[in-house]
């Protein structure tokens, strides 16, 4: 009878392609992965991967045997966390990626979230980019943009909309712009991607359906949607973020719309989380706990780009 242990190697090198991304997931060493899956090859008297110097792959023997243990693994691993703990609550490391700007929002529910579940403990990642949740480890992540790998499904939270902003005291300075191609006579704070290096662009709609370029003027580039928001709020020019960047400086009065009946979608914001049959405890009271913020704050509502 082959150990979890073996199996889990395998099927997490499977999944990610290499021992070292499985070895992430699974908190060991990429030699002890390694180890694992030479035994249970040895054991079943078959060679279970390609290896090279850059990846893995199955063999075709590879492919018959996990498509043979499908959903079995998870099952195992459910039923020994449901019998690790005395009452079968939600127990674990709750491993999440979360945009910085979404402290604001997710950290404050976290003393209700811990008094509902006390066995389970977030381990957050505040980062600006889109992880692999699979190869990394994650059990779950909220954000855009992300790519649906295989074995992964996206859950739309809200529309993402872009809007441009700046503080009152610049604004008392300049002549407001009537649409967004006036964006260009103001100082822009524009943001270089970290992934890709470009300046984005966006197209600009209304309530009506017009739509037209925003045409902003370089003066000020950085890299970081929270310098982005303190340039602006230090009233050196108009910026674009999406709405939950900016919403509780929005709120005070701190920064105030340019153009409030004008915005750019930006796809949605969505929460991530490996497809599973059997979703582990922890992660399901994630995912119903933060649908149920989101509904309970009105979150899809104020973040909403047409509010004016």
């Amino acid at each position: 009878m082959e150990t979890l242990a073996n199996l889990e190697s395998f099927v997490r090198s499977a999944e990610s392609g290499s021992f070292s991304a499985a070895a992430r997931r699974l908190a060991l060493t990429p030699a002890a992965v390694s180890r694992n899956v030479a035994m249970l090859e040895r054991n079943l008297g078959v060679r279970l991967f390609h290896r090279s110097t850059r990846k893995l792959t199955l063999t075709e023997a590879g492919e018959a045997f996990l498509n043979a243990i499908g959903d079995n693994l998870e099952a195992l691993q459910t039923a020994i966390a449901a019998v690790s703990t005395d009452d079968g609550q939600p127990a674990g490391v709750l491993k999440v990626s979360l945009a910085p700007s979404f402290a604001d929002y997710l950290l404050p529910l976290l003393p209700e979230f811990l008094q509902r579940y006390p066995r389970v403990r977030p381990e957050w990642h505040f980062e600006n980019r889109a992880v692999d949740l699979i190869a990394e480890g994650y059990d779950a992540a909220i954000g855009g943009g992300f790519e649906l790998a295989p074995g992964v499904v996206a859950r739309t939270l809200t529309p993402l909309h872009i809007i441009a902003f700046a503080s009152p005291g610049y604004l008392a300075r300049h002549t407001l712009p009537t649409d967004p191609s006036g964006l260009i006579e103001l100082d822009g704070i524009a943001m270089r991607s970290l992934s890709s290096g470009r300046i984005r662009t966006w197209n600009m709609r209304n309530a009506q359906g017009d739509e037209m370029a925003a045409a902003m003027r370089e003066t000020i580039v950085v890299n970081d949607p929270i310098a982005v928001r303190e340039a602006a709020r230090l009233g050196l020019g108009v910026a674009m973020l999406a709405v939950p960047d900016v919403l509780p400086w929005l709120e005070s009065g701190e920064l105030v719309r340019v153009l409030p009946d004008w915005w750019a979608d930006a796809g949605a914001l969505s929460l991530y989380y490996p497809s599973r049959k059997l979703m582990p405890g922890k992660t399901r009271s994630f995912i119903d706990f933060v649908v149920e913020a989101f509904e309970r704050e009105g979150y899809a509502r104020r973040f909403a780009g047409g509010w004016g």
